[in-house]
């Protein structure tokens, strides 16, 4: 199965829809420590996406900083 980039930014979107709803009513703090790994990878993959578009493009965008900004919380995300 291959999907375009807009296609998997909706597939990210349902995701974290579902991880919200999900979270409303946690069931336990099991989990939380692989929770807070799977998040962190995800905001890493998403970080160098951004990065992959913003090489694409010539005109400047604010992509670098929100890049900086996924990659920092996604360190903290890690480390705690």
């Amino acid at each position: 199965m291959t999907v375009n980039e807009y296609e998997a930014s909706l597939i990210i979107k349902s995701g974290a829809e579902q991880l919200l709803s999900s979270s409303s009513d946690p069931r336990s703090d099991e989990g939380y420590a692989a929770l807070k790994v799977n998040i962190s990878a995800a905001l890493e993959l998403i970080a160098e996406s951004l990065a992959n578009f913003e090489a694409g493009i010539s005109a400047p965008s604010r992509s670098t900083g929100w890049v900086q900004d996924l990659r920092r919380v996604a360190d903290d995300l890690r480390e705690n």
